[in-house]
């Protein structure tokens, strides 16, 4: 592959460093008036510094609902958006047609990295130990783009130097054994915590940049993808391997045909060094359920729940909590987030419902009403006992599931939406319930889907922006957000949690889970007891829900929407049992205009052409790349 030997590149990528990187903005600041040339770039500790922010511009939002990420089971999308998503879901992402070409950008930014590396020995003005920082981000930076290539396109080059413009074709990388991919990208992290890494940072203007707890917690995880069954014995495709290169020790072989435990032992010890440096550091689970009182919310509307009694206050301020993890900055008292990002907030607008609010101007106020959880989702969060609700005798019968709760004034409530867990009722909308606290003029939307005048399925009214499986999504929603009649807002973009704390727990018990440790239930059991739900015993792991089984659902939930579900299924090598053709269902929400209750609450197929190949459990690379590199090969059965 080539990476471009060009300053304009650098300069596109500082101004787009500038709108993703942090909370700020003061790094517009270092902006050079002109275009600049090299020596600008490092002419004193300022540019030095502007020119490694630049690095930094290729890190991705892995939440946005228009890339790969959004293909997985959680949530369905209109069709006529015709985003990545629906192409990655039905199989359409193909070498000549490409529908997410990451490889270019982030090998991009490999060599913009290296670039800066190389410059940064002619800086001036700068201190020794400056230096020796930013060589570690920068290294950092290196680990954090291979692991993105990795984990979406499998064994791939290793870029360890400078590619100048003018590289002969035959000296161009290969495809590297994953597993020799994975112990580059390890030892470049160590080498980073070892030699500049910040252990952590205090500074708002330098939140987002990598430091040693960030480097910990990315190599857990990309030593918890190796473990994974996809690349630990259990790939489809074990043949595939190079034609005309090597990599040290492992010959032709792109990836382990044969189970190691010890790759599980190895991940595990990450996992726990990982968990450990954020707290020595003050990361911790967001656990301040008086949150919603400094913004005057008043408690949510949850059926069932009686909020006047001390144990449904005790249940509604779970639900406000749940709504703030990820819609929270760190200056706001916010210490689960580890790593994360300013970016588009496009997700918000996605979920908010058709027909908000009536303005002062006689229009409506309308959002997409785009992100629509299937019932996959409905039915996988817990009950309020922390079961599935198949698997709980004290819930509703199935068959009762889709049937009205018959609760005065909002008959539209099915039996499916009472008595769930504190996050289904955080992050899911449903028909007949609230959406969010204060949305319109300070009170909640009263949603009604079935009203084709409102949030109901109108194609005249919006022809591409519906719901498509009859619930809705929230978790994207900040908890007080408000619209005035005057189309006033007060909202405020988020930074996207890369890494968070709960990840981190979740990451350790899938570990111990593997390896066939109960101990894993003592992780588990601090993430339900953070969401209000009850802690898991010995006595819960049975035929039926083993302690995988209970370490995978609840990362589903805990996680949900936050662009891990993607590759969760995929290192899992899982795809055929949650992807198929017709596993995804939802409500009968697009058959026609205003339905009666019993024709809307049908459960369906949704219309589109989803599929699953096992070739999609990593991505094609764009057929020019294999075209002009003699070394490389093309992902199997493209």
């Amino acid at each position: 592959m080539k990476l471009l030997n060009n300053i304009k590149v650098w300069s596109c990528a500082f101004f787009a460093a500038t709108c993703c990187l942090v909370s700020s903005c003061n790094f517009l600041d270092v902006v050079p008036v002109e275009q600049a040339s090299l020596p600008d770039a490092t002419k004193d500790a300022e540019s030095t510094l502007g020119f490694l922010y630049s690095c930094y511009a290729g890190v991705r939002n892995p939440m946005a609902y228009t890339d790969s990420e959004a293909s997985a089971d959680e949530y369905a999308l209109p069709e006529l958006w015709g985003h990545a998503a629906h192409k990655m879901a039905y199989n359409l992402n193909t070498p000549q047609s490409l529908v997410d070409h990451r490889w270019g950008s982030f090998y991009r930014f490999v060599g913009q990295t290296h670039l800066f590396l190389q410059e940064l020995n002619n800086a001036q003005a700068i201190t020794e130990q400056q230096r020796i920082e930013w060589t570690a981000e920068a290294k950092f930076l290196l680990a954090y783009y291979h692991f993105e290539v990795l984990r979406f396109y499998g064994p791939c080059p290793i870029t360890d130097s400078y590619v100048p413009q003018d590289t002969p074709n035959a000296e161009y990388h290969g495809r590297s054994h994953y597993d020799y991919v994975t112990e580059w990208i390890v030892n470049m992290l160590q080498d980073a915590i070892n030699n500049g890494l910040p252990e952590t940072r205090s500074d708002v203007t330098e939140w987002g940049r990598a430091t040693v707890v960030i480097a910990k917690a990315l190599k857990a995880r990309v030593l918890l993808y190796a473990a994974s069954p996809l690349w630990n014995g259990s790939f489809p495709f074990p043949e595939w391997q190079n034609k005309n290169c090597e990599t040290p020790g492992y010959g032709k072989e792109l990836v382990s045909k044969t189970y190691s435990r010890e790759k599980w032992v190895r991940a595990e010890k990450a996992c726990e060094e990982a968990l450990q440096a954020a707290k020595d550091n003050g990361f911790a689970l967001f656990t301040n359920e008086e949150k919603y009182l400094e913004q005057k919310l008043p408690l949510p509307y949850i059926p069932n729940v009686n909020t006047t009694t001390e144990e449904g206050q005790a249940f509604a301020k779970k639900v406000l909590l749940m709504r703030y993890i990820i819609q929270m900055r760190a200056s706001e008292g916010n210490r689960e987030t580890i790593w994360g990002l300013n970016s588009d907030d496009s997700n918000y607008m996605a979920s908010l419902p058709t027909r908000v609010l009536k303005l002062n101007s006689g229009n409506w106020y309308s959002g997409y009403s785009g992100i629509s959880p299937y019932l996959y989702t409905i039915e996988h969060f817990y009950t309020k006992k922390g079961k599935l609700p198949e698997k709980d005798p004290s819930f509703y019968d199935k068959g009762d599931w889709l049937k009205s709760a018959n609760i005065a004034g909002r008959e539209d409530i099915t039996n499916i939406n009472l008595d769930r867990e504190p996050r289904y009722y955080a992050w899911i909308a449903f028909n007949g319930g609230d959406f969010t606290s204060t949305l319109c003029a300070g009170q909640p939307l009263k949603l009604e889907m079935r009203n084709g005048e409102k949030q109901g399925y109108n194609p005249s009214l919006f022809n591409r922006d519906h719901c498509v499986t009859g619930f809705l999504c929230q978790k994207f929603i900040q908890p007080n957000l408000n619209l005035s009649v005057n189309n006033s807002w007060n909202r405020e973009a988020k930074p996207k949690p890369l890494i968070r704390m709960a990840e981190l727990y979740l990451n350790l018990a899938e570990c111990q889970a593997a390896l066939d440790d109960k101990d894993a239930l003592e992780n588990l059991n601090v993430i339900r007891e953070r969401a209000g739900v009850p802690a898991l015993t010995t006595s819960d792991l049975t035929g039926e829900m083993t302690l995988m089984d209970w370490v995978r659902n609840e990362r589903f939930i805990e996680l949900w929407g936050e662009g891990q579900r993607y590759f969760d299924i995929r290192r899992w090598a899982e795809g055929p049992k949650y992807l198929a053709s017709g596993k995804r269902e939802g409500l009968n929400a697009e058959a026609k205009v205003n339905p009666t209750f019993d024709e809307y609450n049908q459960r369906i197929k949704v219309p589109q052409p989803y599929m699953w190949e096992n070739r999609m459990y990593i991505a094609p690379v764009f057929y020019n790349e294999v075209y002009k590199n003699p070394q490389m090969v093309q992902a199997p059965n493209y």
